[in-house]
């Protein structure tokens, strides 16, 4: 991995997440620098991590050979305004994990053509598990879309997208859908304890059915989903009927909904930022 000099702007945990990631594949420390208004996330990274950390934005740029546009979207105008007054942007490359901001949007914040990569990562890369979508335009070298591959490898799985608005597929299928499997393991558990099981048990079998499920997926590359589930479903038994209840009250089609759903809501929001 390059070990540019890498600043975060913004102190938070998916911040957090991606610095833990980093130190654990043997990044250099004193090539790391997160910059936050107040201190107390600075001081827990300093402490855990050994980085180094600031108050001040306008030091982390001119620190930093590639900078992490890690704050809220709503802040990101203003945030960017005083980086372009105060500093020289020509020789920086930024990496943004704002949720619906355009690379387009970001470069004119920032008052010119950067090169920046988009970045959309999931709330498992807090555990190294993660699911990271990225884009890049024609502004970005090969060398920096690899940086930019090895910085998000560092906490889980990447793929890079072509087409920029297929950045809100990669919200449906990976930014969002944690939530989804929580949603159906939380059912799940409840069905559980209604059948009389105690709360921290009916937790545990499910927890640990999808763990199981979730690791088999991923030592069986060669095998497709649906034969995957075949090899579990014997006709005629149990797994057969509580899957045919499943496809029969539509649960594909309530999938394909939710997903359409939160590409509809991606795209709203990036027109209201």
């Amino acid at each position: 991995m390059q070990q540019k000099k890498l600043a975060f702007i913004g102190a938070g945990n998916m911040s957090r997440s991606i610095i833990s990631g980093l130190i654990q594949s043997g990044y250099d420390q004193d090539r790391i620098l997160a910059s936050n208004p107040s201190t107390p996330k600075l001081d827990k990274l300093k402490e855990e991590f050994g980085i180094q950390t600031t108050q001040s934005n306008d030091e982390a740029c001119q620190f930093a050979d590639a900078i992490v546009l890690a704050v809220k979207p709503q802040m990101m105008g203003e945030m960017c305004a005083a980086l372009k007054e105060n500093n020289d942007l020509s020789d920086k490359l930024f990496l943004s994990i704002a949720a619906g901001l355009p690379v387009s949007r970001l470069q004119d914040m920032l008052g010119g053509e950067y090169p920046v990569v988009r970045i959309m990562p999931n709330t498992p890369s807090l555990l190294g598990k993660g699911m990271s979508g990225m884009y890049a335009d024609e502004h970005v070298s090969e060398d920096d879309r690899q940086y930019v591959d090895d910085v998000m490898a560092s906490v889980g799985k990447t793929v890079w997208v072509t087409k920029e608005d297929d950045i809100n597929g990669v919200i449906a299928a990976a930014g969002s859908s944690p939530a989804y499997f929580f949603l159906f393991l939380q059912a799940m558990q409840e069905e559980a304890i209604r059948m009389g099981f105690e709360k921290d048990a009916a937790r545990v079998m499910v927890q640990q059915a999808m763990l199981g499920a979730a690791e088999m997926v991923c030592h069986n590359q060669d095998l497709e989903l649906s034969e995957l589930r075949a090899q579990v479903t014997s006709k005629g038994g149990t797994t057969a009927a509580a899957v045919n209840t499943l496809i029969d009250e539509g649960l594909e089609d309530s999938v394909a909904k939710a997903m359409r759903a939160a590409v509809s809501r991606a795209e709203e929001m990036a027109s209201q930022l």
